[in-house]
């Protein structure tokens, strides 16, 4: 039986977390059904738009994004930091960019008159709105339970549109952060829906090189190298885990480049000499990083990380069985 998703994520393991959800229906979400002929391309965008929405309404960071023919990938961060320093009035006004709240959070926003139980009912809302903007599930029911309308009244049908639930795995060190984002920002050049990331539409990677480039080209106009609405990389800090991505943004571009490359070309084990320290410091061989970028999902369970962090996880979520880890164990030294 599937455990509650409130027993899988844990700030104490990990704010760290790759989640990915499924049309249900043999009809695409996106792209073209050879089938019928129908062109669902332009749903891409719709789920794009939103992720990139609900990134500046929630508090939760979007590391890496890649939005597939029928299911689409998210690396998240939990930005508890940022929930904890939100007035109440921004988390207010947050919640109601999503939904009408109720007529007291309404008055409140407003700056009406509100007396002292009035005030106490707001304050407990708004308790409760907050752990809401800093929550994976909220964020993904924000994301899917929209576009599952839109799609529905486009195809003139009621009924399911995603799969029961989303599916998440906590990613609990660099490595496995690292892995995670090149492999969502690969998909569809492993899909061969496009050749280099740069040309890999409606995902993270082609988002942060555009700004790169632009940031390069046209330093005055274009001053920062980190595209606005994604979680900005923070180079190598001393503390593990930090707040930001922990790696430099050129390199990280790079390594995805160059694992992209070996991905089309099926260099199966290889990768191109020139490899960015990033994979040095994080002590992944070019054989074990290509094997993570290209088969993440099917390789690691629901905790993804070394052993001894895959212990500690499993201690903080209560588990009473032992998680696998022979694959993490043999990647993740």
């Amino acid at each position: 039986m599937p455990r509650p998703r409130k027993q899988q994520i844990s700030l104490d393991a990990t704010p760290y977390y790759h989640c990915t959800s499924r049309c249900v229906r043999r009809a695409f979400l996106c792209g073209l059904d050879a089938l019928t002929g129908n062109d669902y391309e332009h749903r891409r965008q719709w789920v794009e738009d939103r992720i990139v929405f609900l990134g500046e309404v929630f508090c939760i960071d979007i590391c890496a994004y890649a939005v597939m023919s029928n299911h689409h990938h998210l690396v998240l961060h939990i930005n508890a930091a940022e929930a904890h320093t939100l007035s109440d009035l921004e988390v207010a006004k947050r919640w109601h960019t999503l939904y009408k709240g109720t007529p007291l959070t309404q008055a409140f926003v407003k700056g009406g008159p509100l007396d002292d139980a009035q005030r106490q009912a707001v304050k407990e809302k708004l308790d409760q709105w907050r752990l809401e903007l800093a929550s994976i599930s909220r964020f993904m029911w924000a994301l899917n339970e929209p576009i599952a309308r839109r799609a529905n009244a486009e195809d003139h049908c009621t009924g399911r549109f995603w799969e029961s639930r989303f599916k998440s795995q906590a990613l609990l060190d660099e490595k496995a952060l690292a892995a995670c984002m090149a492999y969502v920002d690969l998909n569809p050049v492993r899909a061969k829906m496009a050749t280099t990331p740069e040309s890999s539409e409606h995902t993270s990677i082609k988002r942060r090189i555009e700004t790169f480039k632009a940031a390069n080209t046209h330093p005055l106009t274009h001053p920062s190298t980190q595209p606005l609405k994604l979680a900005e990389f923070v180079g190598n800090p001393r503390e593990p885990m930090p707040q930001g991505l922990p790696f430099h943004l050129k390199d990280y571009i790079q390594l995805v480049d160059i694992t992209g490359r070996a991905i089309r070309e099926h260099k199966r084990g290889f990768i191109d000499n020139n490899l960015p320290p990033i994979l040095e410091r994080l002590n992944i061989t070019s054989h074990e990083w290509l094997t993570l970028t290209t088969q993440f999902e099917s390789t690691f369970k629901s905790l993804v990380g070394c052993k001894a962090k895959l212990m500690l996880a499993a201690k903080v979520l209560g588990l009473k069985r032992r998680p696998a880890f022979a694959n993490c164990e043999a990647i993740f030294h």
